[in-house]
């Protein structure tokens, strides 16, 4: 419900705050006195035209700021979800209006557009008037009214349900079509495509193993080649035309046999030492390192044996390796997606030798499902017309009193084609109005004049407050035009409503304003600079004045306040 309302320079109110009350709040006060600058700053929060003309004289802008309590559940939480704005206990809406007109709003001060705003507002308050109508003269909120009011909830659900999944059954339908028809177009290409994926055969993981298989071949090919050069190093080949250095163990013998020859022929040393150094210990050192490069070749020998490469290996790695790439980028995927590409295609391929049976299943399963919903619908659509027939009853009892005893209202079900179906249903729900004999029921805001429609439409309300999402009713001289028992009528109908959601009503009739649970007095104040417009909260002393001011005029007189406080007391 709407819990208070902040005004800023509009028009003739230069600063107002006000409080709200659930229950009937009424706001009195003589024409001109400015309860219309209430109404038109109210929507200006709410999402309404702005116009330059509202920003009061002097000031450089104009702002209203309405804050909502809405109940728990509120459609208002979701919309505020899907815009990124975090719900919370109290909603706020302001609209700032400037002076050339241009305007900002704001939903719980961050800035949105003023499309926003009009969504928010109108999921938060409704406004019948004698100018303007918002809610139940839009046809399109008939259906949701009608179902509030009678259908039952399965019977909807069922509906919504069965609708989804023949949507479901015909999207699965038309995708299977597709597919079949684009592997009809690409057979030839498949079955190549399939064909040469199945003799690669590629396997999961293969790539990363032939990668690593491939470096160990490298290496063990690189270790071998350093292996047999060593060994040439040590033991060169004499084979060839060219002439090589000796090896290093032909040059230790070489050596050896040189010094062998300082040595007496016949024994191992001289008999009298010859002039300087002896040989012997070279000889020594040339025995050791010729039996250390002996077997170092032995060892290196052995080594090559057990290292040898295998070059067919690591050729045949290599291709397979190179193939699994080549194929990959010819289909555009990585090397490890070929299984499943392969898998994909071949499903293709199969398609079209299994897809007239697929087909024809999917046929029958959305067939069925169509059955389904039509059922559904027919469902709903009887539940809606005995709800209807219950809702006219309903209406026709309020109008008698509300001076509309020669209307007759209807709720019209009109059947849709086929391809306007929906989760709603297969009908269209419009209420009719004829407000003289002989005359054809027409659409509400077309037939009914002014105060018809603001009466007609509080019947409605009386009838369907219980099923209406919006917490906040505004009702704009619902009494024009009338007094005596059927604006007495009219107030006992407004507390009714107001039973069940909050109702702002704008009276001239004293009956209605005796049912208030509030009362405001919208007042003008003049000097010779300016006017204002004040609006003051009464409390019971001085609401039974305003009362018998309504009911007596300039001169208030002790019949009046008695009036006042009968009708005050009955009320």
């Amino acid at each position: 419900m709407l819990t208070a309302l902040a005004i800023r320079d509009v028009v003739l109110i230069e600063r107002l705050d006000l409080g709200f009350g659930p229950g009937l709040t009424v706001l009195t006060g003589e024409t001109g006195a400015g309860k219309s600058i209430l109404l038109d700053s109210l929507g200006l929060a709410l999402g309404a035209r702005a116009e330059a003309g509202l920003v009061r004289t002097g000031a450089a802008q104009a702002s209203v700021t309405a804050a909502f309590a809405p109940p728990a559940g509120h459609p208002i939480a979701a919309l505020l979800a899907e815009q990124g704005i975090a719900p919370d206990d109290e909603i706020v809406l302001r609209r700032v209006l400037a002076r050339d007109g241009r305007s900002r709003g704001f939903i719980n001060d961050q800035p949105v557009g003023v499309a926003l705003l009009r969504r928010a507002g109108a999921l938060l308050v409704e406004v019948q008037g004698q100018h303007e109508q918002m809610g139940l003269a839009d046809s399109a909120t008939h259906a949701g009214l009608l179902d509030a009011f009678g259908t039952p909830p399965a019977v909807r659900d069922a509906a919504a349900t069965a609708w989804a999944e023949w949507r479901a059954a015909l999207a699965a339908l038309a995708a299977a079509r597709e597919a079949i028809a684009a592997a009809a177009r690409d057979e030839e290409w498949l079955r190549h495509a399939v064909a040469e994926l199945a003799k690669l055969a590629p396997q999961p993981n293969e790539e990363d193993h032939l990668a690593g298989e491939r470096q160990r071949l490298q290496q063990a090919e690189r270790r071998a080649e350093a292996i047999a050069a060593a060994l040439a190093e040590l033991a060169p080949s004499g084979g060839g035309r060219e002439r090589r250095s000796p090896g290093p163990a032909a040059a230790l013998r070489a050596a050896a046999r040189t010094l062998t020859r300082l040595l007496p022929a016949g024994s191992a040393a001289p008999a009298a030492p010859p002039p300087g150094p002896s040989v012997a210990p070279a000889l020594a050192a040339l025995e050791r390192a010729e039996e250390a490069l002996a077997e170092a070749e032995t060892l290196l020998s052995r080594l090559g044996a057990e290292a040898e490469a295998d070059p067919r290996a690591l050729e045949a790695a290599e291709e397979r390796l190179f193939a699994l790439r080549a194929a990959a980028r010819k289909h555009a995927v990585a090397v490890t997606e070929l299984p499943g590409l392969l898998d994909s295609l071949s499903a293709r391929l199969a398609a079209l030798q299994t897809g007239a049976e697929e087909i024809d299943a999917l046929d029958r399963r959305a067939a069925a499902a169509r059955q389904a919903y039509q059922h559904a619908a027919a469902s709903l659509s009887a539940a809606r017309q005995a709800a209807a027939t219950r809702l006219d009853r309903a209406v026709a009892h309020e109008l008698p009193p509300l001076r509309l005893d020669k209307a007759r209202f209807r709720t019209e079900l009109t059947p849709l084609a086929e391809t306007d179906w929906g989760p709603s249903g297969t009908e269209t729900v419009r209420f009719l109005i004829a407000t003289n004999p002989g005359q054809e029921p027409g659409p509400l805001a077309r037939v009914a004049s002014g105060g018809e429609l603001s009466r007609l439409m509080l019947a409605l309300k009386v009838v369907l407050a219980a099923g209406s999402p919006v917490p906040t009713l505004v009702f704009d001289e619902v009494d024009s035009g009338i007094g005596g028992a059927t604006a007495a009528a009219v107030g006992e109908r407004l507390a009714r409503v107001a039973g069940t959601v909050q109702v702002l009503v704008v009276t001239h009739s004293p009956q209605v304003a005796a049912r208030g649970t509030h009362h405001l007095r919208v007042s003008k104040t003049t000097d010779p600079h300016r006017a204002a417009t004040l609006v003051t909260p009464l409390d019971p002393p001085t609401r039974q004045e305003e009362i018998a001011r309504m009911l007596a005029g300039a001169t208030i007189t002790p019949s009046a306040r008695a009036a006042a406080a009968e009708l005050l007391g009955a009320g």
